[in-house]
């Protein structure tokens, strides 16, 4: 990772010693604080176990998990496109995601994928690539949106089931070793909600923000664990998920 002296948090900060979303308007809009939080609480509760050696952030954008994972590996690079929305001085490679990756085989230990393969128009290509760079037992995180607003138009491109993602990484190798959903029913709800109204002038935000705090309230109580779990089967707000090179 280049310039890592001069890296800043951005999408995802350390509160208490919890991985959570940014406050910071500039990096997680209001309407988007709830999946960021609950994101964040996925990779919180997984990046310890499973990232080691030799990591590659594909698509990392700021590289919002990079104090969650620096201390666990040896080298941290650094991958975007040319033309990415989130330009910064931390990438070590810019190419196209679409294409050939610019990394001998079995050269890495770890990858994170992180809100990506939506943006990718031939998905089965990049699974290849991630197969042939990665090591023998070599982890992938990745995680999807599945009930979300189209974004980084015109480059937002799929929605993923579980079946799909399974499919993909099995094709190729890979052994599940985590898929999970991310929320059902009542956060699905809430953001789309948080989304519809944030736009509204003087009082936008403000009920954006509180639809999703309580929201998140409610889905830590018995009666909102319950009702999530049971409804994400169905209606996911999307997928969080580990494959390990077979």
């Amino acid at each position: 990772m280049k310039n890592k002296k001069s890296w800043e948090p951005s999408k995802f900060v350390y509160k208490h010693g919890k991985l959570v979303a940014s406050r910071n308007l500039q990096e997680v809009g209001v309407s988007s604080r709830l999946i960021a939080n609950i994101m964040a609480s996925f990779y919180g509760d997984h990046i310890k176990e499973h990232c080691r050696g030799k990591l590659v952030d594909l698509g990392c954008g700021k590289v919002p998990l990079y104090e969650a994972c620096k201390n666990l590996v040896d080298e941290h690079i650094c991958v975007d496109w040319p033309n990415t929305l989130h330009k910064n001085q931390y990438l070590d490679f810019e190419c196209d995601l679409t294409q050939e990756l610019p990394f001998k085989d079995q050269e890495f230990d770890t990858i994170i994928l992180s809100d990506v393969l939506e943006h990718i128009p031939q998905p089965e290509y990049l699974w290849k690539e991630m197969s042939r760079i990665l090591k023998k037992d070599g982890k992938i995180l990745l995680n999807v949106p599945f009930y979300y607003w189209l974004h980084e138009a015109p480059y937002d491109y799929y929605r993923y089931t579980e079946y799909a993602l399974r499919r993909f990484a099995e094709l190729e190798g890979f052994e599940v070793i985590f898929l999970e959903a991310v929320g059902g029913m009542p956060e699905v709800i809430a953001d789309m909600l948080a989304k519809f109204i944030h736009f509204r002038p003087l009082i936008g935000n403000f009920l954006a923000n509180a639809i999703q705090n309580i929201t998140y309230i409610f889905i830590h109580s018995q009666v909102g664990k319950r009702i999530s779990k049971s409804t994400s089967k169905r209606s996911p707000l999307g997928y969080f998920m580990i494959v390990k090179k077979a």
